[in-house]
């Protein structure tokens, strides 16, 4: 990826300069932003010290990531499909034959967040989870009950799962795996361990973490705990924009990009329809079709494939709920499109 000129994509200098003057005086927690159009760097800029070869922790972005990585298994014949049974994977885990539920939940479920879980949806109790010697096994649990198979609730434990199906099938765990098969090919750089150090939320959500967090059991988590550069986060993105390929080889095929980013599950929250695809949300907005890694603290990969465009902000989390990237998307990158 080559930094050029706006005018050089078709954007506007002018309203992207606009957009700089918006986030330093309105958005203080966002860090860095990188703007992709046509594969080149349009727009790339950094805040309150924060510098380009710097990580932040991107939370649920790391979903994402991990929804790249199943597909790239499914590729590579680690996994068969994604309507393999959560069970399968985890022979040794006793269960009660008479869960006929728990018995049939499948990687598909898992991926679109349609598996019932023993909580209130939006109320994981995340803590809980943190503080357990056996994530896999707590999870596991608590999987099939609380609902029913098909209704959406979003869940960091479901993802978690796929991480460790990821490590029984490969023999890596996702970090490994990714490393390999995904970060190093498209140019991002190697990702390394990082051991939660306690349960505080600096210690979960944090600016210290680095790498990528692991479980009690060297599971890479699944529903978070990643931390990467703006530049990594649009060098993701634009490997799902460009079908998958990067320097003239698949990485992840065209086929899984396709199924992730096509409606899969739906849930109204307030008054607003959310969309999902495969640990991607979806919106269309004014006929624009978008599809965005996010996560929770205002980080956001958003992939627009009518604009050829690849937004990447990262931003430091705060207890405070973050302003809607959308409204900074739409009003100052979307228009400096000519």
């Amino acid at each position: 990826m080559e930094n050029v000129s706006p005018q050089d994509v078709g954007m506007n200098h002018k309203k992207l300069l606009e957009l700089d003057s918006i986030v330093k005086a309105q958005y203080s927690d966002i860090r860095g932003i990188v703007v992709l159009r046509k594969d080149y760097i349009a727009f790339e800029k950094y805040y309150n010290g924060f510098q380009p070869l710097d990580t932040l922790h991107v939370a649920s972005v790391t979903k994402s990531i991990i929804s790249a990585l199943i597909g790239i298994a499914i590729d590579k014949g680690y996994i068969k499909s994604v309507d393999e049974k959560v069970l399968d994977f985890f022979p040794e885990y006793a269960f009660n034959p008479a869960d006929i539920q728990k018995q049939a939940i499948t990687i598909h479920h898992l991926l679109t967040m349609t598996a019932p879980y023993p909580f209130k949806a939006w109320h994981e109790p995340f803590a809980r989870l943190c503080r357990q010697s056996d994530w896999i096994k707590y999870t596991l649990d608590g999987l099939g009950h609380g609902g029913k198979i098909g209704d959406f609730k979003y869940s960091s434990e479901g993802a978690h799962l796929l991480s460790a199906i990821i490590t029984r099938s490969t023999g890596k765990c996702a970090r490994e795996f990714a490393n390999e098969y995904l970060f190093k090919p498209i140019g991002m750089r190697e990702i390394q361990d990082h051991e939660m150090k306690g349960f505080k939320v600096d210690d979960l959500f944090g600016n210290d973490l680095k790498g990528w967090v692991k479980d009690p059991k060297g599971n890479s988590v699944g529903g978070w705990g990643l931390t990467l550069t703006p530049v990594d986060m649009a060098r993701f993105g634009l490997l799902y924009l460009n079908d998958g390929i990067c320097n003239n080889k698949q990485i992840i095929s065209q086929k899984w990009i396709c199924e992730s980013t096509v409606l899969h599950s739906e849930v109204k929250f307030n008054s607003t329809i959310l969309k999902y695809g495969y640990l991607w949300w979806l919106k269309t907005d004014d006929g624009v079709f978008t599809y965005s890694a996010i996560g929770d603290g205002g980080n956001i990969i958003c992939c627009i494939p009518e604009k050829e465009l690849v937004i990447a902000i990262a931003a430091k989390w705060t207890p405070k709920p973050p302003r809607d990237r959308w409204e900074l998307i739409k009003k100052y990158i979307l228009s400096a499109i000519n």
